[in-house]
C-alpha cells in the first residue's frame, strides 16, 4: 500500500468513527428523555426489565449533614481499583472540618476476581493499620465507639442506612461469592478478624457521599455526579414519586436516590464498531453501556482500539502492527488526557506517549495531530453524553426550566475524570448550558466537590451516629 493510500484509508476510518460519535443537540435531548423515562421505570419497580436500578439509599434529606456534627469519624471509600481510608474531625457549626487525614492503596488485580474474604481482609488490614497510626498521633475520645462511613461504589440493594447486599460488580471487578451478600457484614467480619472494633454507621454509594459532602456546605446541592473510573448520579426525589417505596414516608418527605445511570442503554447512544467490540469483550457484555462511553476506565481503551483498527486496516504506523498496541487497556485515560492537552507546536508530548507506552517511534506531526483529533472526538462524545444525562435528571426533578422563586439547583461533581481532564470538563459544562438555554442555565450551578465521596461518607457517619 502506497503512503498516500495508507493515509487516505486511515482518514476514512477517522471520519467514519467521528460520524458515529457525533451527537447534535437534538440527539442529546433524546438521550436525556431516555434517561428520564428509565428513571421513572426504575422508581416504579425493581423488576428485571428496568435498566436503571434507582436504588433507595435510606438517606432522607433530614438525615443529611447539617454542619452541626461534632466528633472524630472514619471513612472507607472503595470506588474502583484504588481505595482510601480517612479520619475526619468535625467541630460543629463554628468549627466545620477541623482536621482530616487520609491514606490510599491499590487493589491488587488478583483480588478483583478472587474471593470476598480475600478482598475484605486486604481492605481491613489497610484500615486497621491506618487507624493504629492515627490513634498513636491523635487520641480517640474515651468511652466512645469508633464509627465509620463506608462508601461502596458498586450496585447495592440497600435495606437500611447501614446494610445492603451486592447486586453485581463493575469497573473490572468480578467476585462471585460476594454477590447477594451484605457488604457491611463482609467488612465487619474482616475487621473482627483483624481485631478492630468499629461500627459502620452509614453505607453509601460514592454519589450519595458526594451529595452529602456538597450538602454539608451548600443546602442547594440536589444532584451529585461521579465521573471517574466509572460514572453514576444521585439526586433528591420526592418520596411520593417513588411507587416502589413501601415503608413509612421519611420525615422530610424526600429521599436520596442512587440512579446507577451507567447501565442506560438506548438506540440514541452513538456506538461505533470499536465500542461494540469493547462491550463484547468486557466482563459484563450488554451492561453499563452509558458508562462505557463516558467514564475514565474506558476512554483510553476506545482510543487504543481506534488506533489499532487504523494500524491493521491502513498500516497507519508502518507495515507491522505495533505489538504494544494490541494490549488491552495499555493506554489509560490519564495518558489520553495528557495527549489531548498537548499545546506544544510539534506535539512532542503526544510523540513521547506513543513512544513510551505503545513503542511507536518517529511519528510525524501529521499523525500526532490525528491522535489529538481522536482524543477530542472520544472525550467530547463522553462529555456531551454526561451532560445529556444530567439534563435527564434535571427533567425528572422538574428543574429543566427557570425556577420561579430564583432557587438554584447545584450539581456536585466528583471523580478524577471530571477533576483532571480539563477538555472533558469544559465540554460537559458548555454542552449542559447550551442544552438548558441561557435563562435556565443561570439557575443550575455545577460545582466540583473535591473528595466528596470520602468526606461525605464520614459526614453521613456523623449525621447517623449513635452519639448524635
Amino acid at each position: 500500500m502506497k503512503n498516500w493510500g495508507r493515509w487516505s484509508r486511515g482518514m476514512c476510518i477517522v471520519r467514519e468513527f467521528e460520524n458515529k460519535c457525533w451527537m447534535p443537540e437534538a440527539k442529546l435531548k433524546q438521550v436525556a428523555d431516555a434517561m428520564m423515562a428509565e428513571m421513572h421505570a426504575g422508581l416504579a419497580s425493581d423488576g428485571g426489565g428496568t435498566m436503571l436500578k434507582m436504588l433507595i439509599s435510606y438517606v432522607d434529606t433530614h438525615s443529611l449533614p447539617t454542619g452541626d456534627e461534632k466528633g472524630i469519624f472514619y471513612a472507607l471509600d472503595l470506588g474502583g481499583t484504588n481505595f482510601r481510608v480517612l479520619r475526619v474531625e468535625l467541630g460543629g457549626r463554628e468549627g466545620g472540618i477541623i482536621h482530616q487525614e487520609f491514606a490510599e492503596a491499590s487493589i491488587p488485580p488478583a483480588l478483583m476476581s478472587g474471593s470476598s474474604d480475600a478482598l475484605f481482609d486486604y481492605i481491613a488490614e489497610k484500615l486497621a493499620s491506618f487507624i493504629d497510626e492515627e490513634e498513636q498521633r491523635f487520641q480517640q475520645p474515651p468511652d466512645r465507639q469508633r464509627e465509620l462511613g463506608f462508601t461502596f461504589s458498586f450496585p447495592l440493594m440497600q435495606t437500611s442506612i447501614n446494610a445492603g447486599t451486592i447486586i453485581r460488580w463493575n469497573k473490572g471487578f468480578s467476585i462471585h461469592d460476594a454477590v447477594g451478600q451484605d457488604v457491611v457484614s463482609e467488612l465487619t467480619r474482616a475487621l473482627q478478624r483483624k481485631g478492630i472494633e468499629i461500627r459502620v454507621a452509614a453505607l453509601v454509594n460514592d454519589t450519595i457521599g458526594t451529595l452529602a459532602g456538597g450538602r454539608y456546605t451548600n443546602n442547594n446541592v440536589a444532584i451529585a455526579v461521579i465521573l471517574g473510573t466509572g460514572t453514576n448520579a444521585a439526586y433528591v426525589e420526592r418520596a411520593q414519586a417513588i411507587p416502589k417505596w413501601r415503608g413509612p414516608l421519611p420525615k422530610s418527605g424526600e429521599m436520596v436516590i442512587n440512579t446507577e445511570w451507567g447501565n442506560l442503554r438506548s438506540p440514541h447512544l452513538p456506538l461505533s464498531e470499536c465500542d461494540i467490540q469493547l462491550d463484547l469483550e468486557s466482563s459484563n457484555p450488554g451492561e453499563q453501556i452509558f458508562e462505557k462511553l463516558t467514564s475514565g476506565m474506558y476512554l483510553g481503551e476506545i482510543l487504543r482500539r481506534v488506533l489499532l483498527k487504523m494500524a491493521v486496516e491502513a498500516s497507519f504506523f508502518g507495515k507491522k502492527v505495533p505489538p504494544k498496541l494490541q494490549v488491552p487497556f495499555i493506554l489509560r485515560t490519564p495518558d489520553m488526557s495528557v495527549m489531548h492537552h498537548d499545546k506544544s507546536s510539534d506535539l512532542r508530548v503526544v510523540g513521547s506517549k506513543l513512544k513510551h507506552i505503545l513503542e511507536i517511534s518517529n511519528t510525524t506531526l501529521r499523525k500526532r495531530r490525528v491522535v489529538v483529533k481522536l482524543c477530542n472526538i472520544i472525550a467530547s462524545r463522553g462529555a456531551r453524553l454526561a451532560a445529556a444525562g444530567i439534563l435527564g435528571v434535571l427533567k425528572k426533578m422538574g428543574r429543566d426550566a427557570p425556577q420561579k422563586n430564583g432557587e438554584k439547583t447545584v450539581v456536585a461533581m466528583d471523580g478524577g475524570l471530571y477533576e483532571h481532564y480539563t477538555e472533558y470538563r469544559e465540554c460537559l459544562e458548555t454542552t449542559l448550558s447550551s442544552l438548558l438555554g441561557e435563562e435556565t442555565a443561570a439557575s443550575v450551578v455545577v460545582e466540583h466537590s473535591n473528595d466528596g465521596s470520602g468526606i461525605g461518607a464520614a459526614l453521613l457517619a456523623a449525621s447517623n451516629s449513635l452519639y448524635r
